[in-house]
């Protein structure tokens, strides 16, 4: 018909609105997110008369980033959970990693079963794990503490690094590596010249992923640390008569060096991208 336009057909008026929902709906989605996040920086520097949380904001100060390492307990919370989650990350990703290019790779008898081992070990409650580590190590007479922490956690970090590493391999192209064999490169140097390279994000990623699980779990370091206690553990035993605002400072440090690393990650694979191109 003449005359009609686009924004004037029928429905054309709904489209112009219903275009906002999904960025809307998003935007709302990532604030709710980081709210929470954003609270606890900001209380980092809330200047309160006390030395516990307060619901209200008395004014911006500095002295608890200067007053940061005065609870030796807090610090030593903190600085053992760091130990651990670094310590577990570095054991569970090579774990994992082997793990991982294993069930991507190649077919053998038992791999369906191994990887209905892997996705329960990730889907089981975290209540139905620590209970039974718990059961397992007092079976064994083993001592509760920073070795059954570990170990802990080395248990439940692997299965997450080895899906994010069999990930990245299901999606490598095959046939650069036999181009590198074809090119006469043995197999391990076809690895570390080709496979490795690829698959080194997955690996990261996996790292990464393994360190955040570490170093803020609760549930299952409450059922075998005994006497030891983490950050978490921590926060949890200092809420019953009130958080230091020192607790969000180290939240907030822990928060920004977990996203500078996963800027820097962002930027060499980044530049990585540009020197293919």
């Amino acid at each position: 018909m003449r005359g009609v336009t686009a924004g004037s057909r029928p429905g054309g008026h709904r489209k112009r609105w219903t275009r906002f929902i999904l960025p809307g709906y998003t935007y709302l989605l990532m604030l709710y997110l980081v709210t929470p996040i954003l609270m606890m920086i900001l209380y980092g520097f809330n200047n309160i008369p006390g030395d516990r949380q307060s619901a209200r904001f008395y004014g911006f100060t500095l002295d608890w980033y200067r007053r940061l390492f005065e609870n030796p307990e807090l610090t030593a919370a903190v600085k053992l959970s760091v130990i651990v989650a670094v310590t577990a990350a570095t054991i569970a990703t090579p774990l994992g990693t082997l793990l991982g290019l294993a069930l991507g790779r190649y077919g053998f008898r038992g791999r369906g079963a191994i990887s209905f081992v892997i996705f329960m070990a990730i889907a089981v409650p975290e209540i139905v794990l620590g209970s039974s580590l718990l059961s397992m190590f007092v079976q064994v007479q083993a001592p509760l503490g920073y070795i059954t922490i570990l170990l802990a956690h080395i248990g439940f970090d692997t299965p997450f690094v080895a899906v994010t590493v069999r990930a990245r391999v299901s999606g490598m192209d095959q046939s650069m590596e036999e181009a590198a064999k074809d090119l006469f490169a043995t197999p391990l140097v076809a690895f570390f010249r080709v496979t490795l390279p690829v698959i080194a994000p997955g690996i990261m990623a996996g790292f990464l992923l393994a360190f955040v699980l570490s170093l803020d779990d609760f549930v299952i370091t409450q059922f075998v640390s005994g006497q030891t206690t983490t950050f978490p553990l921590w926060v949890y035993g200092a809420s019953r008569i009130g958080i230091p605002p020192s607790v969000n400072v180290f939240g907030t440090i822990l928060f920004l060096a977990g996203v500078s690393i996963a800027g820097f990650g962002l930027l060499r694979s980044f530049w990585g991208k540009e020197k293919v191109a």
